[in-house]
């Protein structure tokens, strides 16, 4: 009888988004490779079910590869190239292709048309399982050892002899740790996507208010972005302040979180333009009070409380503000400067700036300059993004790129 031949391992460390999506890719290219995803902890995915509220926030509709880079802080440049192979036109049909359909937000980010991270969970799981990719969880990786032969992997429970090792660990301190060990250098990981602690009289008391286009800079620095704002318990949160954070993630962790930023709650003014509205509003509201005429899109609330902060009580009305008044309201609203005193993580979002280093990656193939057989793919590298489904379409494409690599591989 005719032995069976037996089949070369891929080993694949860590069992979430970028760690599944290269497993499914590769299993699917090559079924004579057995492909072993190993977890440390006791399940998978567990990002993917808390990523976007619970939603799972996919990709985002920027389909431009050019546009598209510009959304990461770290690592955009590098993408170019593989955006040009994978991108999120892809993901959108690689998904529809497994009979999950995505929809789009008016902000460009698209979820699972069921908004349930399950939907895509349950995807990955049942083509894990349909092209035999082995999971073992509570599987918790001690070393890399490149042999000429491959790669050998020591966990605490058994050791693995593979042809190829995959990193798909995402941030891990002591992942990153043994990575340097294999002769790589690891950027210092610092948080990215966080709110500010804030404590200002100006937004006191208005948790859950938002502007739905504001200007924010932080003086002293090139860093300056728009998006909505929101009014939190601790402080300031929203696209506009999470695209700083990203931004501005190794500066802030420099400066121990502790800096000024200035906000324009109407970007399409500056001071002297805002002066001039409000005198014309002068002209044509006499009889109105200024505690009554927010301009949008300011909220009511937040209008009052400017109002107050610049000087004008309640009972002011148009005819009876002085350009004084007038001008000083009109630096309130256009640069507003407020300290900020710390931080928060973004709901469940967990991104960290830092990582491999890129320069030590063939980012055609995300194949490790330092060690054949060993690729990365996900957060595991120097790459992170504002938040909107750009982190994880950096791991669909990185991940993609990794297993068509190893699957054209003789």
């Amino acid at each position: 009888m005719k032995q069976q031949q037996t089949k070369e391992q891929v080993i694949v460390i860590g069992g979430g988004a970028a760690g599944f999506f290269f497993a499914i890719n590769l299993a699917q290219m090559r079924p004579d490779m057995q492909v072993i995803i190993l977890e440390k902890s006791n399940q998978v995915l567990g990002k993917v079910k808390v990523s976007g509220g619970g939603r799972c926030n996919v990709t985002h509709a920027c389909f431009d590869p050019s546009d598209l880079i510009s959304y990461y802080p770290r690592g955009g440049k590098e993408l170019l190239g593989p955006f040009h192979h994978f991108q999120p036109g892809d993901t959108v049909a690689w998904f529809e292709e497994r009979h999950v359909s995505l929809h789009i937000e008016s902000d460009g980010r698209m979820f699972p048309s069921t908004n349930q991270s399950q939907t895509i969970i349950d995807c990955f799981l049942a083509e894990a399982k349909k092209y035999q990719v082995q999971v073992h969880t509570d599987t918790a990786v001690q070393s890399i050892q490149p042999e000429s032969t491959g790669v050998r992997v020591q966990t605490n429970k058994r050791e693995y002899q593979a042809k190829y090792c995959v990193i798909a660990c995402g941030s891990s301190t002591f992942m990153w740790s043994i990575i340097a060990t294999l002769g790589h250098t690891i950027e210092k990981p610092v948080p990215s996507l966080f709110t500010f602690h804030i404590q200002d009289p100006r937004i006191q008391g208005l948790m859950g208010v938002a502007v739905s286009h504001v200007r924010l800079h932080i003086p002293n620095t090139d860093i300056e972005t728009e998006g909505p704002l929101l009014i939190t318990h601790w402080g300031l949160s929203g696209p506009a302040v999470l695209k700083a954070s990203a931004w501005g993630a190794r500066w802030m962790a420099g400066q121990q979180y502790k800096c000024p930023i200035a906000i324009n709650f109407l970007p399409q003014h500056d001071e002297q333009s805002a002066f001039q509205t409000l005198q014309q509003l002068r002209t044509t509201h006499q009889r109105k009070t200024l505690f009554n005429t927010p301009i949008t899109p300011i909220t009511s609330r937040l209008w009052k409380q400017l109002c107050q902060y610049s000087g004008i009580t309640e009972d002011v009305h148009f005819a009876d503000c002085s350009n004084a008044l007038l001008l000083k309201l009109a630096q309130t609203l256009t640069n507003s400067t407020f300290q900020v005193k710390g931080k928060s993580t973004f709901k469940e979002e967990f991104v960290t700036c830092g990582g491999v280093r890129l320069a030590e990656i063939d980012m055609r193939t995300m194949e490790s300059k330092r060690v054949k057989n060993l690729f990365f793919a996900g957060e595991v590298m120097d790459i992170d993004a504002v938040t909107g489904g750009f982190n994880f379409q950096a791991a669909w494409t990185t991940a993609f790129l990794a297993a068509h690599a190893i699957a054209i591989k003789p």
